[in-house]
Formats: structure tokens, C-alpha cells, sequence
């Protein structure tokens, strides 16, 4: 089974720089979708063979996210935390629970810093209380460089939002409670995999990138895991797809 997840920066901008192309291309099982910017379902040709999971942000052309599904599924749930924002989408299939979500920026003056580290916590809770049932597989744009490998330039952006010490912490404390970044469990030394990109000239080109974009899984998916991706050729975004190849 494969699932990928983008963060699409407006999902209406996507379809006219190559979505449609990659949807085509991969795939997948399961697309997962971060920052669509709608307010409303959008029909696109290409996902006409997937179930289609909308939560859309309060605030039209703001934040958002969208989950489309070719599985047979038994619940979805768009309603987590009373968030308006469109941040979360929670599907429960026979044998896991997939959550896709889009956690808040600190902000540049970090002025959001705790609200975003209260949704890390709630979320940490949410996803241990569904592990009681089944395995959970999460993904999105987590807003958060774990490690100093994880972006080009660690010195200069160290305490800036996205790589402060309270959100990398925050991020090691979910894996402590028994999640695995799918990513580094397959390439642990892994340099200069980045999933986002400023859009200041040339910083692409250079691969000067951060990598911000998961799928992180509970500890007792590891044996059926088969691969961890990321199409950093894909464009569209500021972001590029990321994915998994798991047996389940």
C-alpha cells in the first residue's frame, strides 16, 4: 500500500503546476492534503476513483486539509479537537488509524509558540488514545525540523519558529511515546532531504530546504514498513510530496 501526503500551498494553484500529473503518476492508495485554501469541495477529474474528505478552514483561503482514499474505511472524523482551522482529518480502516494533519507555525515572532505546542500535546494524546485500539499512521506538514540534519542551515535558524528547542522537544517527545519518524528509521544520515523550500530565488535550485513534511508511525508498524519517500522533484508548492510503502 502506498499513501502520500503534500502540503499544496492552495490546492486550486496545485492543479495548474502539475497536481493532477503527480496524482496520476504515483498512484497511491491513500493522498493526503495540508493547506488546501478552500472553502468548498473542488472537483478534480484525477481523484474521480477516491473516496474524497474535506475539512475546511472557517477562514476562507486560510489553512485547511483533505484526505482521499481508494480503501474501504470505517470511520472519518473532522471534528478533533473543535479546531476551526481545517487542521485534522482521522480515518479508522480494518487494521489502522490514519491521521493527516497540518500543525500550526509558532509564527516568525513566535507569538503563536504556545498555542502550537498545546496543539502537540493534544494531538500526542489523541494519537496514543486511538493506539489502543490499532496502530496509527500519521502525516502532514508537522511545522517542525527535528534535528540539526534536517535543514541546511541549523546555526542561523537555531530558536527561530520551526526549529526552536521547544518544538523539536515536543516532536522527540512524541516519538518517545512510541512513534517512529519513518524517514530517518530507513535513512538515519540521510543529508539534504527537504520537503519545503522558501520561494526567495534560487533556493530550490540550491536545495537550501528544511524538512518539515512526516509520516510517523507507531512502533509496532516497523516490520511492515517497506519504504519512506519524498519527491523532491515534484513542484507545485512550496512543499514536496512525501510517502510511505507499508504492508498493512
Amino acid at each position: 500500500m502506498k499513501i502520500v501526503s503534500w502540503n499544496v500551498n492552495g490546492i486550486r494553484s496545485c492543479t495548474g503546476k502539475g497536481f493532477c500529473e503527480f496524482v496520476k503518476d504515483v498512484n497511491a492508495d491513500i493522498i493526503c492534503l495540508q493547506e488546501i485554501k478552500i472553502h468548498e469541495p473542488l472537483e478534480i477529474f484525477e481523484l474521480n476513483k477516491y473516496n474524497k474528505f474535506w475539512n475546511h478552514a472557517q477562514k476562507k483561503g486560510y489553512s485547511g486539509t483533505a484526505v482521499f482514499s481508494k480503501l474501504e474505511f470505517k470511520n472519518v472524523d473532522t471534528s478533533i479537537f473543535n479546531d476551526t482551522e481545517g487542521r485534522i482529518i482521522a480515518l479508522e480502516y480494518e487494521n489502522f488509524y490514519l491521521v493527516n494533519c497540518y500543525i500550526p507555525q509558532a509564527r516568525r515572532d513566535l507569538s503563536r509558540l504556545e498555542y502550537r505546542l498545546n496543539f502537540d500535546k493534544k494531538l500526542t494524546n489523541f494519537l496514543k488514545d486511538l493506539e489502543k485500539h490499532k496502530p496509527v499512521i500519521l502525516c502532514g506538514d508537522l511545522n517542525v525540523a527535528h534535528q540539526e540534519i534536517d535543514l541546511k542551515n541549523p546555526k542561523s535558524n537555531s530558536g527561530h519558529s520551526g526549529f526552536t528547542i521547544e518544538e523539536r522537544e515536543s516532536f522527540s517527545n512524541l516519538l518517545n511515546e512510541g512513534f517512529i519518524d519513518t524517514f530517518r528509521y530507513f535513512y538515519p544520515d540521510k543529508k539534504d532531504s527537504y520537503t519545503w523550500w522558501s520561494y526567495r530565488k534560487d533556493v530550490r535550485k540550491k536545495n537550501v530546504g528544511w524538512r518539515i513534511d512526516y509520516f510517523v508511525t507507531s512502533k509496532s508498524l516497523k516490520d511492515n514498513l517497506v519504504d519512506s519517500l519524498i519527491y523532491s522533484d515534484v513542484l507545485g508548492s512550496d512543499h514536496c510530496p512525501v510517502g510511505i510503502e507499508i504492508n498493512v
